[in-house]
């Protein structure tokens, strides 16, 4: 009977990919074969590049960034990641820290990471979105890389409006003074890695990463789902 309603409920309601649309196989999650082989790999950590540490160059101390996918405008990456943001899809988020993580988990700068923590939303925003969409690909780096996750030490203490249109001078203007940190002694002596959406600027990373070096001896790297290109 649990079987027929089982069946039932997947016809009338299929589950749909992510990045298509379309009705998903039985063997599929969240995203189809096709998109999956259609998403842009960056392969940043694989290949030791520095493509996502030079936006952070001459501007704070960052000792890895790395992405999971390459973000175009109306590309399957920012449609992907519009479902994770604001149609209710945090599942897309931890599918994506799911994969990032088997990957940096065999690269020994990342083994070294003690604590994983997401760039914090407004408690305003998080209260309308109901979630923070880095929170879910955080705890699945952190899972993999067998760190703390933690996303009580970081806090935002204005709410802003949209990023996305704004100058590159402009969001780093307006990220000045926005984080803070509550409990200076926890990331002491630690190497923090800070988890987000997409890097465009890098405005807001590098915000969050002023304010825990700061505290002095604390070690930052990066990990994101997207990198704009």
């Amino acid at each position: 009977m649990i079987s027929i309603l089982k069946d039932i409920s997947a016809l009338l309601f299929p589950s749909l990919c992510l990045g298509c649309a379309l009705p998903l196989s039985d063997n599929e999650a969240h995203i189809c074969t096709r998109c999956r082989h259609q998403l842009p790999l960056t392969h940043i950590h694989i290949d030791n590049a520095d493509t996502a540490e030079k936006i952070f160059y001459g501007r704070i101390k960052i000792e890895k960034a790395t992405a999971l996918l390459w973000f175009e405008k109306r590309g399957i990456v920012q449609h992907l990641i519009h479902q994770l943001k604001y149609k209710g899809h945090e599942e897309a988020g931890e599918l994506l820290g799911e994969w990032l993580g088997t990957q940096l988990c065999e690269i020994p700068h990342y083994g070294t990471v003690d604590m994983v923590i997401p760039v914090p939303l407004h408690p305003k925003k998080q209260r309308e979105r109901g979630y923070n969409q880095s929170a879910a690909f955080g705890m699945a780096l952190a899972r993999h890389l067998k760190a703390d996750y933690r996303d009580d030490i970081l806090v935002r203490k204005r709410h802003t409006k949209t990023q996305t249109r704004k100058t590159r001078l402009l969001r780093w203007e307006s990220m000045r003074g926005i984080f803070a940190i509550r409990d200076p002694g926890a990331v002491s002596g630690k190497h923090v890695l800070l988890a987000d959406d997409v890097i465009t600027t890098g405005a807001t990373l590098e915000a969050c990463a002023a304010v825990l070096l700061e505290t002095g001896h604390v070690r930052i790297s990066i990990a994101v789902m997207a990198i704009a290109v």
